[in-house]
């Protein structure tokens, strides 16, 4: 991984972020020929080639100077819209910039940390301690009761929906034993039968959302209030407003696991 001034490699697709968007060309990652286009309307706070998955990843300053042959849209607009091979490299462009953002010094001696040369990771130039780029791991489930399922309106989310149960592991646990805590912390509910059914990478900032489904198993309803507004069982036809295609959310909801 490197930042560069002159890409070596022009048919690995550009992918080019700015906060929480990305910029499309035609619906569809840039090209080669985009990047000096870039330079000239916008300032490039980050640019990094990685010839491991192919890809060139830019981050911008602002894309509201950008010529009108450049449309702005959401990275989660994108995950909805293209199969996993594009959203597989989107994520990890995305992860990388958020990653290099916060990870400026070395957490062992703190000095300023350098481009690794031969991994994808920073390197302290002092004490020679490797950074690997962070991932988070979250659990995300779908409780069923019988012919209903559990939806909860989270407080910090920007966005009037309801969604699974979702948490970060504490560090000692299993995944299966975040599902039972999460759930009983934000829900005053106990499960069983918790089963496994598929991950996704989430780049806000470095998630991997470990999917699964659980069975109610006893307790009320009694939320969380400074994490969770409301949570209530549904049927799956009666759904409130839900997460969007792209999501894994999406997917346990709808069973397409």
């Amino acid at each position: 991984m490197a930042i560069i001034t002159n890409p070596t490699h022009s048919q690995y697709p550009v992918i080019v972020t700015c906060e929480r968007n990305m910029v499309v060309k035609n619906g569809t990652l840039l090209s080669f020929n985009d990047i000096e286009i870039l330079r000239n309307h916008c300032t490039i706070t980050d640019f990094i080639e990685e010839k491991e998955f192919a890809i060139c990843a830019i981050e911008i300053q602002d894309a509201s100077s950008l010529p009108d042959i450049y449309t702005v849209m959401t990275i989660r607009q994108f995950f909805a819209e293209n199969d996993e091979q594009a959203t597989l490299l989107v994520s990890r462009a995305k992860a990388l910039i958020n990653w290099r953002k916060n990870t400026q010094y070395c957490s062992i001696c703190g000095s300023k940390l350098k481009n690794s040369l031969q991994f994808t990771a920073m390197e302290c130039p002092n004490c020679k301690k490797i950074h690997f780029p962070r991932i988070e791991p979250c659990i995300i489930v779908l409780v069923n009761k019988g012919n209903k399922i559990l939806l909860a309106r989270h407080v910090q989310r920007n966005q009037d929906i309801y969604a699974c149960i979702a948490g970060f592991m504490e560090a000692g646990e299993t995944a299966e034993q975040a599902v039972q805590r999460e759930i009983l912390e934000e829900t005053g509910l106990t499960v069983k039968n918790i089963t496994y059914r598929g991950s996704q990478s989430w780049p806000f900032p470095s998630q991997l959302m470990l999917g699964f489904t659980a069975e109610y198993e006893s307790g009320e309803i009694h939320t969380q209030e400074d994490e969770i507004s409301d949570a209530q069982w549904f049927d799956r036809d009666t759904c409130p407003a839900t997460p969007q295609p792209g999501s894994i959310a999406y997917k346990l909801i709808h069973q397409e696991y």
